[in-house]
């Protein structure tokens, strides 16, 4: 499947004009190295996100059922919203983020590890539909490495709000508007992808792409306000973040080698961060809690 490919044509990976294996760049969009020594073939028989879906739904899947093991006879079972829970100390030691975690312990690295956390069955389901849906069209727009970097980001720009209102915002009378104290899941990310859609649209004039991510966003918005324990903020900040970032990357500039390398530093440092916060509880947090 991953054969390289050493002579002959492939399809540049930003333009999808033919272009020369060895070719440094893409005589249609300037693309260097179009051809990604030879690999352009197999990576594109992954599909438009070079796999990035598949990727985090099974990540996603094993982490959730990692912290249903280690939650043991904690795991909380009651109504539909909260129906099969990893405990409050399970998702702490896989890398839950918010105020508790990121300036009243330390845990900085949460702000990455928290995306691949979820607090119930129907959070997880819910959360992996929405990528399922999003992902491949932002990577349509982008490409799968800036979508990658997107999602990455707006990831932590999402827990960083949260964490910072949960630190400021914890006197306000209502329980919305309070921040976290403990928060997980992919929704800043997912916020952050509609928010690059949208920035998209804007820039390249395509009113059909910008309203239908309002669509997807608004309702998304407004549902996070009327169901208890949504984390608005960090569907705000991860809205924001995505926004910025499609900002800075510019969808209308082709997709470069350089952008690859990031989403593959960006999705190798979130796995590590979920690792370090295993190895930090059991050697530094399980004393203090």
């Amino acid at each position: 499947m991953f054969k390289r490919q050493t002579t002959g044509s492939v399809v540049c990976a930003s333009c999808g004009y033919l272009v020369g294996v060895n070719d440094a760049t893409c005589y249609n969009c300037g693309r260097r190295n179009p051809g990604l020594w030879g690999f352009a073939p197999a990576l594109r028989s992954l599909g438009k996100d070079l796999g990035f879906v598949p990727f985090v739904i099974g990540t996603c899947v094993v982490v959730y059922a990692l912290s249903l093991l280690a939650s043991g006879a904690a795991v909380m079972s009651g109504g539909l919203f909260s129906f099969l829970s990893p405990s409050v100390i399970s998702l702490l030691m896989f890398g839950a983020s918010g105020r508790l975690p990121v300036f009243d312990l330390g845990s900085w690295w949460t702000l990455l590890s928290a995306s691949w956390l979820h607090g119930s069955l129907l959070h997880i389901l819910f959360n992996m539909l929405w990528i399922r849906q999003l992902a491949p069209a932002v990577g349509e727009l982008y490409g799968p490495g800036r979508m990658v970097i997107i999602y990455t980001v707006a990831g932590v720009t999402g827990f960083l709000l949260s964490s910072v209102a949960g630190l400021t915002m914890g006197w306000l009378p209502i329980r919305v508007l309070q921040g976290a104290t403990m928060t997980v899941g992919a929704s800043a990310a997912i916020f952050g992808l509609l928010g690059a859609a949208i920035y998209y649209g804007r820039r390249t004039g395509s009113s059909a792409v910008g309203s239908q991510a309002w669509n997807y966003a608004v309702p998304l918005f407004i549902f996070g306000f009327i169901i208890p324990g949504i984390d608005n903020y960090a569907h705000a900040g991860g809205f924001l973040g995505g926004y910025l970032m499609g900002m800075w990357l510019d969808p209308l500039k082709p997709e470069r080698a350089n952008h690859m390398l990031a989403a593959v530093v960006c999705l190798a440092v979130s796995l590590l961060a979920i690792g370090y916060s295993v190895i930090d509880y059991f050697v530094r947090l399980r004393h203090l809690i």
